[in-house]
């Protein structure tokens, strides 16, 4: 028996490969794209595990650090390192800024954190921890700076002693980690001109300048020009308590807001992530449709080229379930290719994107079984077309 899919394969090879080829392209933009969901994902799970906190300290009716403004004063961490079950606690602050790399800039996450304790950067891949006080930094290899650069953060320069891998920001942000008190002092640093304005209009208001309280006035400017606000408390409770038992103390004595692990991702992944996370959803259907629709005009096209082939197929007594499954075979077999291709591609150009990009095994395979649906379903039409084709036609031209 003549194999029409085989036939025609090898009749218009070349074809029916850069047919594949450009169906494998879409095919890869697919799965980076529910890589990039995937890497989003991990962000989050990263962002959590470099913490090492067990819960997450923030002001009360927030959802901070992460997802929203969250603002302490620093002495709240006594208070919470007295609590039953707390191992260890930490504060930590987290902003968001463009750091200077030469000329260009990089966005990071800069962490202010306490050393030694939870929210320091954790195994390094090169040079050392940070020794000193003030002015030393640990920045992810993402950032692009090398170990003895010297890296901007408002109006200091930092030296980078030390670096580290995947730790990153909840959308994907390399971080950057200084001391706390830098980080204090950078997060609500005020620019020259805004500085002497608030002392004028200090020194302009008669509540705060008292001819009788000649020291009033300057402990009022220093109060202001100086920070004792972080944005979280991270905590590590004791081993074998569990994490929801030591928070609820926390919350209703210190009146303030504690989430656990399994909140703080519920946060992350659902609520942070949730819109891209549609977003992407609706770019997989819109690619899936695409994917349908070239695959269904291809096959189309090239059972319709081959009318007088069929016709003579039916002329000779050839079954109908036998035609339609050769055209099936050359739908699935444009479909193998283009995942073969669309495979590779995503997996050669995903390291390449700014984003990280985590293609999965379970995903792949998915993706198979779905682009191979695909191609059945859009060989239908195919079928249909070749199934009511008139035998005669093979005598009759």
């Amino acid at each position: 028996m003549i194999s029409l899919a085989g036939r025609d394969i090898l009749h218009a090879w070349s074809r029916f490969v850069l047919t594949g080829m450009g169906l494998g392209l879409l095919i890869g933009v697919t799965l980076s794209m529910a890589g990039i969901y995937r890497g989003m994902v991990d962000d989050a799970g990263a962002l959590l595990d470099n913490s090492g906190a067990d819960l997450w300290v923030v002001q009360k009716d927030t959802q901070g650090p992460y997802a929203e403004s969250s603002s302490l004063r620093d002495d709240v961490v006594h208070s919470v390192r007295g609590m039953p079950g707390v191992a260890r606690a930490a504060n930590v602050t987290y902003f968001t800024m463009q750091v200077a790399r030469g000329a260009l800039d990089v966005r990071a996450m800069v962490v202010g954190f306490e050393p030694g304790q939870p929210g320091a950067p954790g195994e390094l891949v090169a040079g050392r921890r940070i020794t000193r006080s003030h002015y030393e930094a640990v920045a992810d290899v993402k950032t692009g700076f090398a170990v003895g650069n010297t890296i901007r953060i408002r109006r200091h320069d930092y030296t980078v002693v030390g670096l580290t891998r995947r730790t990153v920001s909840s959308g994907g942000d390399p971080m950057v980690f200084i001391p706390l008190k830098d980080a204090q002092e950078a997060q609500f640093l005020k620019d020259n001109d805004a500085i002497v304005n608030e002392r004028a209009r200090n020194a302009a208001n008669p509540a705060l300048n008292r001819p009788g309280l000649p020291g009033l006035l300057e402990a009022i400017t220093d109060a202001q020009s100086s920070n004792h606000n972080v944005n979280a408390v991270l905590v590590q409770i004791a081993p074998g308590l569990d994490a929801e038992a030591v928070a609820e103390p926390i919350r209703r004595w210190k009146h303030l807001t504690v989430f656990t692990r399994a909140q703080m991702e519920e946060i992350l992944v659902a609520k942070l992530i949730a819109t891209s996370a549609r977003q992407i959803g609706m770019f997989l259907v819109i690619l899936a449709v695409v994917s349908a629709a070239i695959v269904a005009f291809i096959i189309y096209t090239m059972t319709l080229s081959k009318i007088r082939e069929i016709a003579v197929l039916k002329l000779i007594g050839t079954r109908n379930r036998t035609i339609a499954g050769m055209i099936l075979q050359q739908a699935l077999g444009l479909g193998l290719i283009g995942f073969m291709v669309g495979k590779t591609a995503a997996t050669l150009w995903a390291p390449i994107f700014p984003k990280y990009v985590l293609l999965l095994p379970g995903d792949a395979l998915r993706g198979f079984v779905v682009v191979m649906a695909i191609c059945a379903l859009a060989s239908l039409m195919a079928i249909r077309a070749a199934l009511k084709v008139d035998p005669a036609a093979a005598i009759g031209g």
